[in-house]
């Protein structure tokens, strides 16, 4: 009996092609197969780098890569740049300024509920209501409960310091300093007293009642004393003004002393000016 014939082996591969016949090239799409489906506009782009088609590709062809945006230029002399919380940048996607749209809006939901019932009554499902989503909605963009407030809280504390760093005078640049620290306290007493509730809760933790922000007023105020002249320590004499701005302290006044905003506001101009005059 005859042993069976081996398979035939392949060699095709080990010999140069024919020509006139070429083989097919594995990096060159074919044209009879559809190719992948386009990207979402706000779909992220999970393909390598360097497989985009280039700019003035083929109708079916990925979009090519937007250029990078130059440098923004420099901010004029003695001004901060601040960016608010939900600030888009001039060059933001569609799906980033829709981003920042939303949270705006829950934000502004979530600020009429703490004015009218206070932060300790407002809820997730109250804010999602407010503002017109779902509750999943909330806790995707801000975690939990606190996580809100907080960012409730950033907001109104951006908003506050851009007014007095980089707005008009005489609260921001612009203005004699002596005029400045006087808008400079009338600006504060209002934003301790339409954001007390959130301002007091934060401050049941020790680390926040002295972080940044507080450290921005000091930096701010010391600056304007220097300015204007005074003598002595202008950082001490900065805390002993900024003691009469203290939240717990303004609450106080006007919720167990009975003293209105105007009185508190004659009384930080009357303060202002005993400091410098006497430094």
């Amino acid at each position: 009996m005859a042993a069976p014939r081996p398979p035939a082996r392949r060699t095709a591969a080990l010999h140069p092609p024919v020509p006139g016949s070429a083989r097919p090239d594995p990096d060159r799409p074919d044209p009879d197969r559809p190719g992948p489906a386009r990207p979402h506009a706000c779909s992220p782009d999970t393909r390598p780098p360097g497989t985009g088609a280039p700019d003035g590709g083929s109708p079916g062809a990925a979009p090519a890569r937007l250029p990078v945006p130059p440098p923004l230029p420099d901010p004029p002399a003695g001004r901060t740049p601040l960016r608010l919380a939900d600030e888009a940048p001039a060059e933001a996607s569609p799906c980033r300024a829709d981003a920042v749209r939303n949270r705006l809006r829950l934000l502004e939901a979530a600020a009429r509920l703490v004015a009218e019932h206070g932060p300790e009554h407002v809820t997730m499902e109250a804010v999602a209501a407010a503002a017109g989503v779902g509750k999943g909605t909330v806790f995707r963009r801000f975690g939990d409960r606190a996580g809100l407030m907080l960012a409730l809280l950033d907001h109104a504390e951006r908003a506050y310091q851009q007014s007095f760093l980089a707005g008009p005078p005489p609260l921001g640049p612009g203005a004699p300093p002596v005029q400045r620290l006087e808008a400079f306290g009338t600006a504060t007493l209002r934003h301790l007293v339409v954001h007390a509730g959130l301002l007091l809760a934060a401050e049941h933790d020790p680390d926040r009642r002295f972080a940044a922000p507080r450290r921005v007023r000091l930096v701010h105020v010391s600056a304007l004393l220097r300015e204007a002249g005074a003598g002595g320590d202008q950082e001490l004499l900065a805390e002993a003004l900024l003691a009469f701005l203290d939240t717990a302290l303004v609450d106080h006044l006007r919720r167990r002393g009975g003293m209105t905003f105007e009185r508190l506001d004659a009384g930080w101009r009357d303060l202002v000016a005993r400091v410098v005059r006497a430094a």
